[in-house]
């Protein structure tokens, strides 16, 4: 009789701590659970299957609490792009869970994601994964379960949300209205400004190398449009924001490009606003480059959430919880320093190039296959050591062209350093090559036209223009329409 009673107390025990979502981790996901750490909040740590089968883990925070109360409302948060650990988000899913909000944030993928490996529908279904964790856990109400998506994954959380019932409410933070190409394209463009960077290499990085990019694929999901997934939102609640100093997204186009997507859905459940003195992740700054305050994760400062940033967002999320989502409202958008240039992958942007480095190689290859035969040269040395110049300086050029403005876009605006004058140092050498090699082709021009035979071997019959001599002046006249249109031969 007193074992009986021992095991009714027992399971009633167990049946409390679960209704209390403490002990009980969620279905399909394996979880660890962890106490509170003196701030008032419980972490778990979980596991759990995204896509393409991967495990990925993460923490569920939520408040801790003495007494049994409602459900709450559920927010996954997905990352920006990079590695993206949860460590770096861990200042917004501490905010959301002491505003009661019980919060997931997890570690990146890093298999299927690298630079020249991206996937947004697999991403997506990470977040959806996510979403399916907290859903299924005991003291989350599963109706409101949304998602935050900053930056990268201000393209990933409507995609998702598109995709499934199941996500609530969408939040973004510095979320890109533009394809992935442009924005990095703006972005980069930015930073070279701030780095003292003018005149023509800045169009060759917004212009040519972002066509260049597109056109061979070297930029995975360059040219993902997010307005359909937008499009496609009718219903579901969304709060967009962007800080006045963002420098990595547009704020002033996205928010419009935005705006007007969601008002074709016809969804009437949307808030837009521009935070002050923010930088693009809702973080403190003065200009946008620099981050105020806030922990120092991995040798970089990540700021102070900016004022308001959080307590708008909590607030929201509770007032979509509860039924009665805030009235649609857009906020005064900020002056935006430059525009945008859109992006078009053109079958030239890559061609072309590729055509100027194998014409003005076709004269020192032909001269090698000379020597391994040993034929005679029907010209004087001052004329062969004049085509051999050109030959050499525009596969210089060519090649310091391509390599100056792409090594920005593969390593960062650091690239870009040294700078003299307002240019890059590799961009001066491009621009002063460019600019002999126009020299040059005016020189062999004229040579050209009188051809000189004095010191030609006895024998050799006179030839006015050899077949690769020809090729390098085709080639040549062809480079300089297009360093016209890349700038080495402009300011």
């Amino acid at each position: 009789m007193t074992l009986s009673r021992n095991r009714l107390i027992f399971a009633l025990v167990v049946a409390v701590w679960a209704a209390s979502g403490v002990l009980l981790p969620a279905p399909a996901a394996h979880a660890a659970g962890r106490g509170p750490d003196g701030d008032g909040l419980m972490r778990q740590e979980v596991s759990f299957r995204g896509g393409g089968g991967l495990t990925l883990h993460g923490t569920v925070l939520s408040p801790v609490t003495t007494r049994t109360t409602r459900a709450r409302p559920g927010i996954v948060l997905v990352g920006g792009s990079g590695p993206g650990p949860r460590e770096e988000y861990r200042q917004e899913a501490e905010s959301f869970a002491r505003a009661g909000i019980t919060t997931l944030v997890y570690d990146k993928r890093t298999v299927g994601y690298s630079t020249l490996d991206r996937d947004f529908g697999l991403l997506a279904e990470d977040a959806l994964a996510g979403v399916r964790v907290l859903t299924g856990r005991v003291g989350v109400d599963p109706r409101h379960v949304g998602l935050w998506g900053f930056s990268e994954g201000g393209w990933v959380a409507p995609l998702a949300a598109a995709r499934s019932s199941d996500v609530a409410f969408v939040i973004t933070i510095g979320g890109p209205g533009h394809s992935p190409l442009r924005t990095q394209a703006w972005h980069l463009a930015n930073r070279l400004r701030h780095r003292g960077i003018t005149g023509s290499y800045l169009h060759a990085m917004t212009g040519p190398t972002a066509q260049l990019m597109d056109s061979t694929g070297l930029f995975p999901e360059g040219d993902y449009d997010p307005l359909p997934m937008w499009e496609r939102l009718h219903r579901t609640p969304v709060l967009a924001l962007w800080g006045d100093h963002d420098i990595q997204v547009p704020p002033r186009e996205s928010a419009r490009v935005l705006q007007r997507a969601l008002a074709k859905a016809g969804n009437a459940h949307v808030v837009i606003r521009f935070l002050h003195h923010t930088a693009h992740n809702g973080h403190r700054t003065s200009d946008g480059f620099d981050r105020i305050g806030g922990p120092v994760y991995q040798g970089k400062r990540l700021g102070a959430p900016a004022p308001g940033y959080m307590d708008t967002m909590t607030s929201w999320v509770h007032a979509v919880a509860s039924g009665h989502p805030p009235v649609p409202h857009t906020g005064p958008a900020p002056p935006q320093a430059a525009a945008s240039t859109a992006v078009a992958g053109t079958w030239y942007a890559w061609l072309t190039p590729v055509l100027l480095l194998l014409g003005f190689a076709s004269y020192p290859v032909s001269g090698a296959l000379r020597r391994i035969t040993r034929r005679a040269r029907p010209h004087t040395r001052r004329c062969v050591s004049l085509w051999r110049w050109l030959a050499g300086l525009g596969l210089a050029a060519v090649t310091a062209t391509l390599l100056c403005p792409l090594a920005v876009f593969i390593a960062g605006d650091g690239a870009a350093a040294p700078v003299v004058a307002g240019r890059p140092v590799g961009w001066l050498v491009a621009q002063v090559l460019s600019v002999a090699v126009v020299a040059l082709t005016g020189a062999a021009a004229v040579t050209a036209r009188r051809p000189r035979l004095e010191h030609a071997p006895a024998g050799a019959r006179p030839v006015r223009q050899t077949a690769a001599r020809a090729t390098v002046m085709v080639t040549a006249v062809l480079f300089v329409p297009w360093a016209l249109w890349w700038g080495t031969l402009r300011p």
